[in-house]
């Protein structure tokens, strides 16, 4: 029996929605590109009229066709290969790490949650006739959520080395997108508040004899997310 029981964890430990967000995203890519061909295009996923068909985010659409579903699907959305590739390394290399520590249901719950919240802040302040998709709300929420858990596992020493690392990755490229027009930095903001907040509220399945964050500290930061998911979809609506 024993063996059976060690095969099941392993199975159970892979990071299969890391696999699962990988595929979509590609698949959807590969779709885009299908359509583009379809159209006489070259690089369909960099058009601007194929992006919005596949669920790019548009503010204004959202205001004016009540489109509520373009908060989910820019997370899966590309432009280009490049923006693939660069983004599907990033979760292919965190959420192997990631996932198997929080477990299954919580890296779901953060990965789209903080790419909601990215693309509600960016929805909220951002250029409201603009375009933009990408998966890097969710994953500037996977790499703040290593932020969290350096607080929760002060000890532990693998884990404090990747939350100072990608303390330092978040302000790096938080810097980096100051400079750069055609990167959506509210839409990393949003995702990596998202992101600590998310995983202050969740937890981790084992508790850490080193964790000091208490119920209620996790009840408010669970509270805050959803304030602050509302809070930008309403003041979008009110001044788009």
């Amino acid at each position: 029996m024993e063996p059976y029981l060690s095969s099941w964890n392993k199975i159970n430990r892979a990071p299969f929605f890391t696999y699962l967000f990988l595929g979509i995203q590609l698949l959807i890519f590969i779709l885009m590109e299908i359509t583009g061909m379809r159209l006489g295009l070259i690089g369909g996923s960099e058009n601007s009229q194929i992006l919005f068909m596949f669920g790019a985010m548009s503010p204004e659409t959202v205001v004016s066709q009540h489109e509520y579903w373009r908060f989910v699907t820019p997370i899966f959305v590309h432009i280009g290969l490049t923006h693939l590739a660069i983004n599907s390394l990033s979760l292919y290399f965190v959420g192997r790490i990631l996932e198997p520590i929080i477990g299954h249901t919580r890296f779901f719950i953060l990965y789209l949650i903080s790419g909601i919240m990215g693309n509600a802040l960016s929805f909220a302040f951002g250029n409201p006739y603009g375009l933009s998709a990408g998966a890097s709300t969710s994953l500037f929420g996977l790499f703040a959520a290593f932020i969290a858990l350096g607080k929760m596992f002060k000890y532990h020493p693998m884990i404090r080395h990747m939350s100072q690392n990608m303390t330092l990755l978040i302000i790096l490229n938080l810097m980096m997108n100051l400079f750069d027009s055609g990167v959506d930095i509210l839409g990393h903001l949003g995702g990596a508040i998202g992101g600590i907040l998310l995983m202050i509220a969740l937890g981790v399945p084992k508790k850490s004899l080193n964790d000091t964050l208490n119920i209620h500290k996790r009840i408010a930061a669970g509270i805050l997310v959803i304030f602050m998911i509302g809070f930008c979809i309403f003041y979008g609506f009110s001044f788009i």
